[in-house]
């Protein structure tokens, strides 16, 4: 399924790069695992390699796709906007969707709360969601489009200018 060496995404940690694939011993019964160093953070991750599909580990996107993605976080048609929906359920909902791993998903979130903030501070907890929406995307898309990290920022910081620049004093 991997191989070493091989860049993996690995569901809310980001991209990882598996070490090696080894077998280990647990309980009497031997099972085969993939040693994945993430590497925004330097942790190491055993991830079986039975349950590896369904934890979500994934290769990393192509470069197609990161375009693609580049691309709809430029559509502004599907932002359901700030609905009244309390904080606290959107919380909820944007984690489930950093954690289900699909990088659409990931890009949704950050549409979304950059959306928000044009209109309403974000709460703390949204913010962290950001940030790690930002970094989860920006890291798979600079290595799947072979930019740097720094220039994708760019490109999103580009895409929502309009959004981003500060609100007068009132």
């Amino acid at each position: 399924m991997f191989s070493e060496e091989q860049l993996v995404v690995y569901p809310a940690q980001g991209v990882g790069r598996v070490e090696r694939i080894e077998t280990q011993v647990i309980g009497g019964a031997s099972a085969d695992f993939f040693i994945v160093r993430i590497l925004s953070n330097n942790v190491t991750l055993m991830v079986p390699v039975k349950n590896a599909a369904n934890v979500g580990l994934r290769p990393l996107c192509t470069a197609e796709q990161g375009a693609a993605i580049i691309e709809s976080l430029k559509d502004r048609s599907d932002f359901t906007g700030y609905t009244g929906q309390n904080w606290n359920r959107r919380y909820r909902e944007y984690s489930e969707k950093l954690k289900s791993g699909d990088l659409a998903d990931v890009a949704y979130v950050l549409k979304e709360l950059l959306l928000i903030g044009q209109n309403k501070e974000l709460s703390f907890g949204e913010r962290r969601l950001l940030e790690q929406a930002t970094s989860l995307l920006t890291l798979e898309l600079a290595l799947a489009l072979d930019k740097d990290q720094q220039e994708i920022k760019d490109v999103i910081n580009e895409i929502f200018a309009d959004v981003l620049q500060p609100k007068p004093e009132e």
